[in-house]
């Protein structure tokens, strides 16, 4: 017979597992990667949801204080009641608002945006303006390309890249503003570099490998000129070439 593992558990035991939780709430790897390329004084999570990022930050050490920003009811109250729970009211500040509308300029010196896609976590940075900290740690859901071309084109440098298994392939972006032309592109084909990354180019896992390749054989039967898929096929191709020199 099945047993629930909660039955015969006190209110209290209930309570007291949940805060051991909060102390270092689980993350996957996806948020896991995130979690690694951040350490600041002041941070901003930008749609945190649950806010087990910002309060795993907090609890490592990474950062010293944190601004949580959300605009939906549900998680928003979701993120107020486990910091709440997690003791770090006084450290971890929840907002209600719309990407970094309540952040005021100077205020971060860095901010997380994770699990969007790119198209929306571009138009998040496009309404920022003088509210965008020093570095970003960027993680959308669909190709990246977009936030390496805004990047170069807003005065960030791309410092460190990772990509992460999962539903497909996650990759996850730090940015920090710098003046001159990012040295991340040099001696690569700005098209691959811009689409599969090119600190990842240079690393040449066998994930991205992989997802180069899957890329080249989806697109080969689409390819046409003048088609949209042929322009792809084309950058997939010239990533590859590149994951083959490199190894």
């Amino acid at each position: 017979m099945e047993t629930n593992p909660t039955e015969g558990r006190s209110p209290e035991d209930r309570r007291a597992k949940e805060a051991v939780g909060l102390n270092r709430p689980p993350l996957d790897a996806r948020l896991e990667a995130v979690l690694a390329l951040i350490r600041a004084e002041t941070h901003a999570d930008i749609g945190s949801d649950h806010a087990h990022l910002p309060i795993r930050l907090l609890r490592e050490g990474r950062v010293g204080r944190g601004v949580i920003v959300e605009l939906n009811p549900g998680p928003l109250a979701l993120a107020r009641r486990n910091v709440a729970r997690a003791g770090l009211g006084e450290v971890l500040e929840v907002r209600a608002g719309d990407g970094f509308g309540p952040i005021a300029p100077g205020e971060v010196e860095s901010a997380s945006v994770t699990g969007m896609g790119a198209g929306t976590i571009a138009g998040i940075l496009r309404r920022a303006g003088e509210r965008l900290p020093p570095a970003l740690v960027l993680q959308p859901n669909d190709s990246p390309a977009p936030l390496r071309a805004w990047a170069r084109e807003h005065g960030y440098h791309l410092r460190a890249e990772r990509l992460v298994a999962g539903y497909w392939p996650y990759p996850v972006l730090r940015l920090e503003r710098a003046a001159g032309e990012d040295p991340a592109y040099r001696g690569l084909p700005l098209a691959a570099a811009l689409r599969y990354g090119p600190h990842l180019l240079r690393a040449g896992s066998a994930l991205l490998r992989r997802q180069v390749w899957a890329d080249v054989v989806r697109l080969t039967p689409l390819a046409a000129p003048g088609r949209t898929a042929q322009t792809e096929l084309e950058t997939a191709r010239a990533a590859f070439a590149v994951l083959e020199e490199r190894r």
